[in-house]
């Protein structure tokens, strides 16, 4: 009988024994490293934008300005108005630093004026002509553009870039109203295609996981400017020319717009 206790303790001891190694086998949970999701870059986006310029040029050239026998002296050497513009892009986000677009650009008719007065050459008060010189611009503008984005600020990016492409410049409704004589003339609408480019700075401001908020400026050279031949209000007096050129003519560009995400 003793005996029979006695290897019933030694059993009971040896169960009690080898339990808790089984019962850590059976339910020890497994360990898992917890790693935050990594950010998805890379990927196409959508774009569109409207704008208004705000635009410059160098200078008015025409054949009779190079004419020794008279001096071309600008009361107002003209400027151009404001206008809006509106504009469509597709572009890639090739990492969180870097990203490519292509954009296509409608810059809408802005106006034109300026005045001069044609004297005598060496003297001013020899007055022949006082031009009063209006017309309308615009254009066409195709970029391929490259940006770089600066790192995200509780979900603001700013960025810089540049693009490169091609300007359809328009200039229409060219009048020249010769103010002393009653005459002037006239020039019809001129195209002209011209290499184009551009710099850029702004800041994204995320909406959501795929839309972005677009808030730009941009530089824009945009080349030349030409009207189609000038006539003479009186058609006696028209010569062969060809026609009025408007030199390099830049932009200083405000834009708002939203980028879209499509993965």
């Amino acid at each position: 009988m003793k005996h029979s206790m006695k290897l019933a303790v030694v059993g009971a001891a040896l169960v009690c024994g080898a339990m808790p190694a089984t019962a850590a086998d059976l339910y020890e949970p497994e360990v898992i490293e917890y790693k935050d999701p990594e950010p998805a870059y890379g990927g196409w986006y959508l774009r569109g934008y409207i704008g208004m310029t705000n635009q410059r040029y160098k200078g008015l050239d025409y054949f009779r300005y190079d004419d020794p026998t008279i001096d071309v002296l600008w009361q107002d050497r003209g400027h151009f108005g404001a206008s809006p513009l509106f504009g469509v892009g597709v572009g890639y986000q090739i990492n969180h630093w870097l990203r490519g677009e292509l954009t296509a650009e409608y810059r809408a008719k802005s106006k034109f004026r300026a005045l001069d007065r044609i004297t005598g050459a060496g003297d001013p008060t020899d007055l022949r002509v006082i031009n009063d010189y209006r017309a309308k611009k615009s254009e066409l503008l195709f970029l391929a553009n490259a940006y770089a984005d600066l790192g995200k600020f509780y979900g603001i990016t700013p960025y810089v870039g540049a693009g490169i492409g091609t300007a359809r410049v328009t200039i229409s409704d060219f009048v020249d109203n010769n103010i002393l004589g009653g005459g002037g003339g006239y020039a019809g609408t001129g195209h002209k295609w011209n290499f184009a480019w551009a710099l850029h700075a702004g800041f994204g401001v995320d909406l959501s996981d795929r839309t972005t908020l677009d808030v730009g400026y941009s530089f824009v050279h945009l080349g030349k400017g030409t009207t189609a031949m000038a006539h003479n209000f009186d058609p006696a007096q028209t010569v062969d020319n060809d026609g009025f050129k408007f030199r390099d003519i830049t932009s200083h560009d405000l834009k708002l717009g939203l980028r879209y995400k499509l993965y």
